[in-house]
């Protein structure tokens, strides 16, 4: 059974987790306090816990979503990393070839944003863009596995945005900082556990202000999940509550003639079928 599982707050007090039904929010913690509280322990616990916090689905909520503040579902994950070019569409705007061999970077902790928090324009850039993506929350260790067994260490998806300022990432060989801003990878609206979600068909799209920029399907990506999993896992330990930018379809800002970056005061949407919408205002920097 497929639950959705969210971090959140009441009136600014302290983060909760809850699980998500279609009438609201059911907190764990209120009737399960022996449950863990914090999102990365309450996934390495996840066996335990499963079949209890399943049943809370049909308890009658205790929160509306629309009373509550949504935060990133998992507050600072250990890593979060991003592929790039791994969609024919975007690799074709990208005026670049299909790469046979995936290429991945690095976004620093400090990226982590909420699913509805602003996006800040940072002070020394104007070159700001967006791209929707789905994101894979890793649920076992994973280290040399198999591409057949990838799907077993895949907890859930989120939405994502691997906000992105262009002229930092490419004023060096290196994606890293221009991809490592503060704020610059909000994800939510929550976790959609992977039992009974096949990432392998939604359709994903992005909007600004309303007006369509992305619309494609995951079953274009160029690496699938289960590949992504596999190829990472060759270098390094992939662990409970790491996050993966699995790649962003056609559309991009910077790809648009004349290119059109984000400026303050944009909304963005970014939208996944089977998981949800993530919604983030662009504000400057404080």
């Amino acid at each position: 059974m497929t639950v959705k599982l969210a971090r959140y707050r009441r009136d600014n007090g302290p983060a909760l987790l809850g699980i998500v039904t279609d009438a609201g929010l059911v907190g764990i913690a209120a009737h399960l306090p022996d449950a863990p509280g914090d999102m990365v322990d309450l996934i390495g616990a996840w066996t335990d816990w499963k079949e209890p916090l399943a049943q809370l689905t049909a308890v009658p909520h205790d929160d509306a979503l629309a009373d509550v503040e949504l935060l990133a579902p998992i507050a600072r994950p250990g890593k979060i990393l991003g592929i790039g070019l791994n969609y024919a569409d975007h690799v074709a705007e990208s005026g670049m070839e299909k790469p046979a061999d995936q290429m991945w970077f690095a976004k620093m902790g400090t990226t982590a944003n909420g699913p509805f928090a602003p996006i800040p324009l940072p002070r020394v850039s104007t070159a700001l863009d967006y791209e929707a993506e789905l994101v894979i929350v890793v649920g076992r260790p994973a280290k040399h596995v198999a591409t057949t067994d990838a799907p077993a260490h895949i907890f859930g998806y989120c939405v994502g945005n691997d906000v992105s300022v262009r002229d930092w990432q490419l004023r060096t060989s290196q994606f890293t900082i221009g991809k490592s801003f503060d704020g610059h990878a909000p994800f939510g609206p929550w976790i959609v556990t992977a039992d009974e979600l096949d990432p392998s068909g939604l359709v994903i799209g992005c909007t600004v202000n309303g007006e369509q920029r992305q619309k494609s399907n995951t079953h274009n990506l160029v690496f699938d999940c289960a590949d992504q999993i596999a190829f990472l896992s060759q270098a390094m330990t992939l662990e409970p509550g790491d996050i993966l930018f699995t790649g962003t379809p056609g559309g991009v800002g910077a790809a648009m003639k004349p290119p059109q970056f984000l400026k303050a005061g944009d909304v963005v949407r970014v939208e996944i079928e089977g998981i949800g919408a993530i919604e983030n205002r662009v504000e400057p920097e404080a």
